[in-house]
């Protein structure tokens, strides 16, 4: 993993949108099916609003049914971080950018094979683009 990013709080409010700050730098949730991404079918990786890391590629994307574009697995382990949440009197995982530690969404144990796992994410904290080789 590269280097850590720090900014202030400025710096991330002058850089992104006011949704995109609100969900990736406090933690925020977009409404289900309502953003960008959950019902996208294009092919490419999504990287993250802050930093530009990639962290999941299409090809393991699927719908969940969720109304969040879901995930099987990251494109590697060490992109993401996961801490404990137990916000709104649940008890979830959450997950942060590794680099920037933006806030992506929550990781569950509901996912399809060859995982398991549900990588719930937020639209606004994504960005979609090529791959680059």
């Amino acid at each position: 993993m590269t280097d850590r990013i720090e900014k202030s709080d400025a710096e991330w409010r002058a850089q992104l949108s006011p949704e995109q700050y609100r969900i990736s730098r406090q933690r925020g949730t977009e409404p289900a099916f309502s953003g960008a991404y959950w019902d996208n079918h294009e092919d490419g990786v999504y990287r993250c609003v802050g930093c530009g890391t990639p962290l999941f590629d299409a090809s393991t994307k699927y719908d969940s049914g969720s109304g969040w574009p879901s995930f099987w697995a990251p494109v590697e382990p060490a992109v993401v971080e996961e801490t404990e949440d137990r916000s709104h009197g649940m008890r979830r995982v959450e997950i942060h950018c590794a680099r920037c530690g933006g806030h992506l969404g929550h990781v569950f144990p509901d996912g399809p094979r060859p995982t398991g796992l549900r990588y719930c994410i937020n639209s606004a904290s994504l960005d979609l683009g090529p791959r680059h080789t």
